[in-house]
């Protein structure tokens, strides 16, 4: 079969690799439909090994490099494996990334997103930039028969979204800031609208991502090249800031200004990702009473995620801006996402 496999920095290879066996006990074989390029795809492909193992085999999963990659996606079950339950051969399924150990102390709590031995598809075991990929049947979710398999890829990076207004959580009313205007500040807005936010304000450099945000709803959007953003965000909350702050861009630079813009007592939801260490005056929270809060993939928020969806209070078809095949994976896809990203947010690959 057809796949994209990482086996270095800069070396991705669309190549010929056998298709998967029988699934093991517990598990499925899924027909790839479509698969979403993350920006966890991206850092791969730009400055990696970040998680895909390469020295030794993952704890959990016993794999290592070269690796498939990708982990938004949607398909059609095509075998089962022994023991199986509720799933059968037919059924059209997104599943969530998260492998994981269910022993340890977050996963009997039901935080499975911060399990000790965590892998995710795509990163630490083989993923779903092929034409079959196997999963646990834990991770999977069935979706309805009226929703697209391009929408349910999408299904991955909304759940992301609303895992973090989640961990706010947000009450009804609540003004809030979104930094970032990328596929997650995106989604984290629609979530935030649907959790009945008050007024949402959007802090986006690139103009097209702006117009994508408006379109979904922000009360304003705000360049932070043309404006001071900490006076902007004082002015439009009548001097108070906002109730909670969303940072969705994972920027050392950005962080302070997410802290200082929400106001007394309020929270700051960190869902970026890092890439180095970050400086931080923890008086600004102490003095002022402020909440950080962490918020890490998603656990069990995909079923909200469909309901979302299927009953229209979230809409993630305007968040598609390209469908290629997976010939096209690294030209019309990694690159022009590194090379255009101010024009693109989400772009979905198929294998057939």
């Amino acid at each position: 079969m057809k796949a994209a496999v990482w086996y270095g920095k800069k070396d991705v290879r669309i190549m010929d690799v056998p298709e998967p066996p029988t699934p093991d006990k517990g598990k499925v074989k899924i027909k790839v439909q479509w698969c979403g390029i993350c920006g966890s795809d991206l850092h791969e492909y730009l400055a990696g090994p970040i998680f895909i193992p390469t020295a030794e085999p993952h704890p959990l999963t016993g794999d290592v490099a070269p690796i498939i990659l990708g982990h938004e996606f949607s398909g059609e079950i095509v075998e089962v494996g022994p023991e199986v339950k509720g799933f059968k051969v037919g059924d059209r399924v997104a599943p969530d990334a998260c492998h994981v150990c269910h022993e340890c102390n977050p996963c009997k709590i039901g935080k499975y997103n911060v399990c000790e031995k965590l892998a995710f598809t795509g990163l630490m075991t083989n993923g779903a930039f092929a034409e079959y990929v196997v999963v646990p049947d834990y991770t999977l979710y069935k979706i309805p028969d009226n929703m697209t398999y391009e929408t349910a890829a999408l299904l991955e990076p909304l759940s992301v979204g609303i895992h973090a207004v989640r961990q706010a959580p947000i009450v009804q009313g609540e003004s809030v800031v979104i930094f970032g205007a990328g596929t997650i500040g995106l989604v984290t807005l629609q979530a935030v609208r649907a959790a009945g936010a008050s007024k949402v304000y959007v802090v986006e450099v690139a103009k097209v991502r702006r117009a994508y945000a408006k379109q979904m709803g922000a009360t304003e959007v705000f360049d932070p090249n043309k404006v001071d953003i900490k006076e902007k965000i004082k002015e439009v909350t009548k001097g108070v800031g906002a109730d909670v702050v969303f940072e969705c861009i994972g920027s050392e630079k950005v962080t302070p200004i997410a802290i200082e813009v929400a106001r007394t007592g309020g929270k700051i939801v960190t869902v970026g990702v890092y890439e180095k260490e970050t400086s931080l005056n923890f008086n600004n929270i102490v003095f002022k009473d402020k909440h950080i809060i962490g918020s890490l993939g998603y656990a069990k928020d995909f079923a909200i995620a469909i309901d979302l969806i299927n009953d229209g209070r979230i809409n993630v078809e305007p968040l598609i801006t390209g469908k290629i095949k997976i010939d096209d994976l690294i030209k019309r896809g990694f690159d022009e996402l590194i090379n255009r990203k101010e024009e693109n947010i989400k772009i979905l690959v198929t294998p057939w």
